[in-house]
């Protein structure tokens, strides 16, 4: 019974961190329509950053989170504005490839620079933790559950209380009639970019403190994201917590009894049943009543 409240202990705080590393790639493929493939980079990217600041200057990397959230945001802005916004009215294969090419060209910089070792950011208190009985919280794993779940409610409670977001809500929904009511699509694009980077980034600095990374990490955080995404619902950031939730539980739940290979399998068996029920996933709706719904 103990690792059993154990696993699901550390499923919960691990699908907490999931749903922030998730929810900037569900906003742009809801808003958007753009399956960006090269969003694990950008994780990865907010982790070397976090690392590097922790290391130069002894900055505590939840206090770098956002360095890396600020530096992922301007980043994302500049690539939307000179490389996606060339292909954002091309067929869904077009910017497929094109954030496919983003990706290899980023873990081969990344690699580059850092070289492709696996590095984590040390800290004097996150691998204390708190006893409930024999059940063990980390303080790192709690603090990134905590900061991963108020960063999603502080998205939605942007993209439900502000004019920006109320805009982003509008494009993702009809972009011709957002067009004609004022609203500029191409600004609203970069900018909903850019905050997906920003959340990335966030969630690649608290990964980088309470596990391992590398630049050959990308990849399997762009699928989590995409399988997240899905379970959830496109565009729904509630959404993307709940479906955080469950392949996090699911995951840990998993790792008890069967081997890598199968825990993935496991998950993508999820998936499929849940989009059999519920073919817009756990909270979407289908794509005639709303495209981005929080």
């Amino acid at each position: 019974m103990t690792e059993f409240l154990q696993s699901t202990v550390y499923g919960l705080l691990q699908g907490g961190l999931l749903a922030l590393v998730a929810v900037g790639f569900s906003l742009v493929w809801g808003v958007m329509n753009v399956v960006n493939l090269a969003h694990g980079t950008f994780v990865v990217l907010g982790s070397y950053v976090a690392w590097q600041l922790n290391k130069s200057a002894g900055v505590d990397p939840f206090l770098g989170m956002f360095a890396a959230a600020a530096c992922l945001f301007v980043a994302g802005y500049a690539v939307h504005m000179l490389l996606i916004n060339q292909v954002i009215k091309a067929p869904i294969w077009m910017t497929l490839l094109l954030t496919f090419g983003l990706e290899l060209v980023l873990i081969n910089a990344m690699v580059l620079l850092f070289s492709g070792d696996f590095r984590s950011i040390e800290t004097g208190w996150a691998g204390d933790a708190i006893a409930l009985g024999d059940v063990r919280i980390p303080y790192g794993r709690l603090a990134g559950f905590l900061v991963a779940v108020g960063l999603t409610l502080a998205l939605v409670a942007f993209m439900s209380r502000t004019r920006l977001g109320l805009a982003i809500k509008a494009t993702g929904m009809d972009r011709d009639a957002a067009r004609l009511m004022g609203i500029r699509a191409r600004r609203v694009y970069a900018t909903t970019f850019a905050i997906a980077a920003a959340m990335a980034g966030a969630a690649g600095a608290i990964v980088g403190t309470v596990g391992t990374f590398s630049p050959a990490s990308a990849p399997a955080f762009t699928l989590q994201s995409f399988v997240i995404a899905v379970l959830g619902g496109l565009g729904n950031m509630w959404g993307a917590l709940a479906g955080g939730l469950v392949l996090g539980l699911v995951q840990s739940w998993g790792g008890q009894y069967l081997s890598g290979t199968l825990v993935t399998a496991m998950a993508f068996g999820v998936l499929v049943a849940v989009l059999i029920v519920r073919p817009a996933g756990l909270l979407g709706k289908p794509y005639y009543e709303a495209r981005v719904e929080t």
